[in-house]
């Protein structure tokens, strides 16, 4: 098992994902610039700084872990040619970090923060605070969807990383026997 192949693998999948943060991006930007052009009732021009907003936060998400991802790739290389063990340690670190940040962020605080903005919906009769609330949960959903799956890969990253960990601890064994 290439653990190197399969760390750039995993890191080209996060290339393919992050440009759908910058493409939902620019569909909200787009929708705010429809709202401003186009937009006559009070609701339909209370959209326009919500959705750029929103757009603008997903438009930096997506460029940040793009190049933050595009980045990596060369790094894992030189990691990897300098030390197989410290590479793998650390990229067992590393996704293990991340998961739990998966686990707080995307799957309890982003819920938690819809369920706030739909409550803010009912609650609150005007136009501005519902075009937030329903920026927000569109925006969310967005990230759900595409965090959701990048879960997934780090996750079958993350458990290939503790297998080839074990085989080389078993290798080292079997050296001092």
């Amino acid at each position: 098992m290439d653990i190197l192949k399969t760390a750039t693998n995993w890191a080209k999948a996060e290339l393919f994902s992050t440009p759908f943060f910058i493409l939902f991006g620019l569909v909200f930007i787009a929708v705010s610039l429809g709202f401003w052009q186009l937009g006559k009732t009070d609701i339909a021009r209370a959209y326009i700084i919500p959705t750029l907003v929103a757009g603008l936060l997903l438009l930096t998400i997506g460029l940040g872990l793009f190049f933050t991802n595009k980045s990596r790739i060369t790094q894992f290389e030189k990691a990897y040619n300098k030390n197989v063990t410290t590479f793998v340690e650390s990229e067992i670190t590393r996704s293990e970090a991340t998961l739990k940040e998966y686990n707080t962020i995307v799957f309890k605080a982003i819920p938690i923060i819809i369920i706030i903005a739909a409550l803010l919906i009912i609650l609150i009769n005007t136009p501005t605070w519902r075009a937030i609330s329903i920026t927000t949960i569109a925006m969310l959903i967005v990230i759900l969807l595409i965090d959701g799956t990048a879960h997934s890969r780090i996750e079958a990253y993350h458990k290939e990383l503790k297998l080839v960990y074990i085989k080389n601890e078993m290798k080292k064994l079997q050296i001092n026997h």
